[in-house]
């Protein structure tokens, strides 16, 4: 950013509510925990059971290290442009002690992390390592669709946006097409109406003003095209893959509870068709070529529940703060008490088939899915791992019974599409493997030097092509798969720290779960630190590492260990896998986690409360390297990292609610990210690449 710009920011920053006061729990402004997930974290937290916590289930269980001794017999086997951009970081550092560089040591880092981490900051851009570039490659409100009109801040239509990228872009995925050019998907979580519409009023949105918002929620497919030199990449507008799916866009529900009473509105009496996906968090690329995204916090949009609509999802029970159950019943659920409950699945989305209808799946369970993310069994089925992202929630995953099919054709690609239609949920309990009395909630580790144990996968449901059967006492299947929250309570679940994101490395096949915080954790009547949750009051989060038994997915037992333990470096409860502290970058609420060629796992973070802002970090997890941790890139003001895709040449992130700061508005934004002063703030996806044209971090 020029002088000028700076300028510009010092006199519109102190416009801006930016007092502690203004920030929720967890370290997002006021402003993002009310249009991201509605104010979930000044509510009393749903998940109010009695279940046993990680340290009460020490006495007879399967040791961590036996799990590891029997794993250990058998192979690992591997898992089937704006020129307004700012180049060289002019970083703003922090004022704590987090603002110390990162302190290389002696030798290489592992392959593909071999950069110069990037410091942290409060600079009101992306800034990237040295030696390397950026583009945006596609903002909110640019024309994808043939017909679509350029993008018109104070002209926006539903029409318009239908055509046009939505907004807030979360996960994302590249697929490819051959001759430079690949398949970009993205979903749009949710919208910030006060950063969209000039002289916005809350209290009284308009028609034309919602259903912008309906257009702007749901799913993007737009084709990019590839550098010859760079990294760089470009949209291809009106290419015929191009798509929007938003908020009206029919769906179908499949699965075990399809058709279920639970599942039936007056607007559609089959319990099979649904208008729209909302609040689609992260996601998944499946095997066979499709996307999956997780319906995260979609309570918020429903009104006027009561606590026997409700069912433990936290659904309130007045107006909305988008006001949507004016305009359309279905949001309202003292009308319609049964629309809440087509909301909260795994969605697949088939971006080769523009014509294709996206799919709910039900066997997956209903809850408030960070993700979806895919490992195949050996023989070929796939095995879903998806968190709960809610303090106290669980997490779980799905092991179909069906094996995926090699070749193309339409049999083939339907019988692929079923596959997460048949098989059993499961739900985790973890048990930690040292005396409750050394786990008390400082984070100070136990006296065999890591926070372990092992777990078990507890069935819940199974389905087949003939029916469902309930494993939970008291449940019919259709409650299980429609109240799943219901379910983990039932059978002991073990309560986490918001599980988010979840990951199988595809070259171990280890999975590894990033618990974001939890600062009600110890706090009053709420459930102690215990050994996979070792701090009360957890502001910064964790990243656990699970190794299922003898490395195969479909197991119902595994061992795990807290890979890391977030934080800045110089407090002694952060933990890095062991590595040193004063040679790794300081990281706080790892969100998204994925994995780059070379195994290397890389986690972007959502309200760090170190004192500077959001970014995406590498961290080697294997050799004599593991837990060394490098910041690659950090967000503009407000923003959230959210993506990320590590390829070969290109690293893609989403820069997600720049700018969403207690007090901003249209009229006073407190970013000017991505196009400069005078601009409106946009939502946009990045790439970044090495200027040399060599590999990321080799």
């Amino acid at each position: 950013m020029g002088k000028q710009g700076k300028h510009k920011m010092r006199k519109l920053l102190p416009l801006i509510r930016t007092s502690s006061s203004d920030t929720h729990p967890g370290g997002r402004s006021a402003l993002t925990c009310l249009y991201r997930c509605g104010n979930a974290c000044f509510h009393e937290a749903p998940n109010t059971s009695a279940n046993e916590y990680v340290g009460d289930v020490i006495a007879g269980a399967v040791s961590r290290r036996s799990v590891m001794q029997a794993a250990a017999v058998v192979t690992v086997a591997a898992a089937a442009g704006s020129a307004t951009v700012a180049a060289a970081p002019q970083a703003h550092a922090a004022t704590d002690a987090t603002a110390a560089s990162y302190k290389p040591g002696n030798g290489k880092a592992a392959r593909g992390l071999r950069f110069t981490p990037v410091a942290p900051n409060t600079a009101d851009q992306v800034t990237v390592p040295d030696g390397y570039a950026q583009n945006v490659v596609v903002r909110w409100g640019e024309p994808i669709l043939r017909g679509a009109p350029a993008f018109d801040p104070d002209n926006q239509s539903a029409a318009a946006q239908a055509g046009q990228f939505g907004y807030n872009n979360d996960y994302l995925t590249l697929l490819p097409l051959g001759h430079g050019k690949q398949l970009l998907v993205a979903n749009h979580e949710y919208t910030d109406e006060v950063l969209m519409f000039r002289g916005y009023d809350a209290a009284n949105p308009t028609r034309e003003q919602v259903e912008i918002a309906w257009a702007a929620h749901g799913l993007s497919a737009v084709v990019v095209e590839e550098s010859r030199k760079t990294g760089k990449l470009t949209v291809v507008p009106r290419h015929p893959l191009n798509r929007r799916v938003t908020a009206t866009t029919e769906f179908r529900l499949t699965g075990p509870a399809a058709g279920s009473d639970l599942l039936k509105t007056s607007a559609d009496p089959t319990g099979t068709k649904v208008l729209g996906t909302l609040n689609n968090c992260s996601g998944g690329t499946t095997p066979w070529g499709t996307s999956l995204h997780g319906e995260e916090n979609f309570n918020q949009y429903f009104a006027n529940s009561s606590r026997a609509t409700d069912k433990r999802y936290g659904i309130g029970t007045g107006a909305t703060e988008r006001k949507w159950e004016r305009f359309d019943k279905r949001f309202d659920v003292a009308q319609e008490p049964n629309e809440v409950h087509r909301f909260g699945y795994v969605v697949e989305f088939d971006p080769y088939d523009p014509a294709s209808t996206p799919r709910k799946h039900t066997a997956i369970g209903r809850f408030k899915h960070e993700g979806a993310t895919i490992r195949l069994t050996g023989d070929g089925r796939p095995v879903v791992y998806s968190g709960d992202d809610e303090r106290f929630d669980y997490f779980y995953k799905f092991v179909s019974s069906k094996r995926m099919k090699r070749g193309t054709g339409r049999a083939v690609r339907e019988h692929n599409l079923s596959l997460l239609d048949e098989g059993t949920l499961y739900v985790a309990k973890l048990t930690g493997d040292s005396p409750a009395i050394e786990i008390d909630g400082t984070g100070k580790l136990p006296s065999d030097g890591e926070f372990d144990g092992s777990g078990e996968w507890i069935p819940l449901a199974t389905a087949t092509a003939e029916g469902a059967v309930s494993h939970v006492d008291g449940m019919s299947a259709d409650e299980v798969f429609v109240f799943t929250r219901l379910a983990g309570d039932k059978v002991g679940a073990t309560k986490m720290d918001r599980p988010e994101d979840i990951e199988p490395n595809p070259n171990t096949g280890k999975v590894y779960v990033a618990l974001t915080n939890n600062t009600n954790r110890g706090v009053g009547s709420n459930a102690p630190a215990d050994e996979a949750n070792p701090r009360n009051a957890n502001k910064h989060g964790q990243i656990l590492e699970l190794t299922e038994r003898w490395n195969r997915p479909e197991s119902t037992k595994f061992a795990w260990l807290l890979f890391l333990v977030a934080g800045d470096p110089n407090d002694p409860a952060t933990y890095f896998a062991g590595f040193p502290k004063d040679r790794v970058s300081p990281i706080s609420c790892p969100d998204n986690v994925a994995f780059d060629p070379h195994g290397n796992l890389w986690i972007s973070t959502d309200g760090a409360q170190l004192g500077h802002h959001d970014g995406l970090f590498g961290v080697a997890t294997k050799g004599d390297r593991r837990g060394e941790l490098k910041q690659f890139l950090t967000m503009p003001i407000g923003a959230e990292t959210c993506g990320p895709i590590v390829q070969d040449r290109r690293v893609l992130v989403a820069v997600q609610h720049p700018g969403e700061i207690s007090g901003a508005t249209v009229e006073n934004p407190a970013s000017v990210w991505p196009d400069g002063p005078g601009r409106i703030v946009r939502p946009a996806v990045v790439a970044v690449w090495r200027k040399d044209g060599d590999d990321i971090g080799v």
